[in-house]
């Protein structure tokens, strides 16, 4: 499959800002229940194979899974301070959990490729419920080969890609859109 010209701009953005370690780090809004947004910070963990799905690692107790189970549907916006890029992503998102067969083996390799305070995180209480601040905070040491069943990746299978370069007077911005059959198509727009 051949790189989609957007997914070339991102990667040459992730490259630029490869010194930043916050650079990694997207916002990704869902919708909850009840209609109202809901955003957070979650980490670019690759693309999905040769695709160009986005992959992000989650806790499967977390509101984000249940959100997006609900409305499969989900925004990102991702700033890149070195190079004043800024990529805005809607998207279709999946859940891979351990039940899943699609991804299984990347899901294994991300878990395996984590810092072990990361992957000591899934071993913590359910995200949301009530803490105890008089008990002392409970982590375990996890088995870096086999993730437990609370590890989960989610998909983000991008639709559109909106491409803005602050650098620069004018500006320059590129819009993309999957197409029904499955071609990106892409123009330059007014920033």
């Amino acid at each position: 499959m051949p790189e989609t010209l957007w997914r070339a701009s991102l990667v040459l953005a992730l490259y630029r800002n490869r010194h930043v370690a916050h650079a990694r780090y997207m916002q990704l809004a869902t919708t909850c229940s009840d209609g109202r947004p809901a955003n957070r910070t979650v980490v670019f963990r690759g693309f999905l194979g040769e695709s160009d799905s986005i992959i992000v690692v989650t806790n499967l107790h977390s509101a984000k899974v249940a959100e997006l189970q609900s409305i499969p549907w989900a925004g990102v916006c991702w700033y890149f301070p070195m190079s004043r890029e800024q990529f805005r992503i809607t998207a279709r998102a999946s859940i891979v959990d351990g039940n899943t067969a699609e991804a299984a083996l990347t899901r294994c390799e991300i878990w395996r490729g984590l810092v072990e305070s990361t992957r000591r995180s899934f071993t913590w209480p359910e995200p949301g419920s009530p803490r105890d601040s008089a008990q002392p905070f409970m982590e375990s040491e996890t088995d870096p080969e086999n993730p437990p069943a609370n590890f989960g990746l989610v998909v983000l299978h991008p639709v559109e890609v909106d491409h803005l370069e602050l650098d620069g007077n004018p500006q320059n911005r590129w819009a993309y859109r999957l197409d029904e059959a499955g071609r990106w198509q892409g123009r330059e727009v007014h920033p």
